[in-house]
């Protein structure tokens, strides 16, 4: 295989990854802020109001519960 033939092939490779390489790029970084995309997605949406609620149980099922306060109760009087 002659090498100016090797040269020209090896520029095409470079050329076509540059290429690729842009339209990657032009995928994958994001315009903005990602959270601005989906905020408000969900909104009115009753099976993800669902799941929240069901998270909400969950996690609060995992905190230490608090132990109960004796009552003060009045002393007994003796008849």
């Amino acid at each position: 295989m002659p090498v100016a033939s090797l040269e020209e092939r090896v520029a095409a490779l470079e050329v076509e990854v540059a290429r690729l390489k842009q339209q990657i790029d032009a995928v994958t970084k994001p315009s903005g802020q990602w959270w601005q995309e989906i905020c408000g997605a969900f909104e009115g949406d009753p099976i993800y109001e669902e799941a929240m609620r069901l998270g909400r149980e969950y996690r609060e099922s995992l905190r230490p519960k608090e132990p109960k306060r004796p009552t003060k109760q009045s002393p007994k009087r003796k008849k």
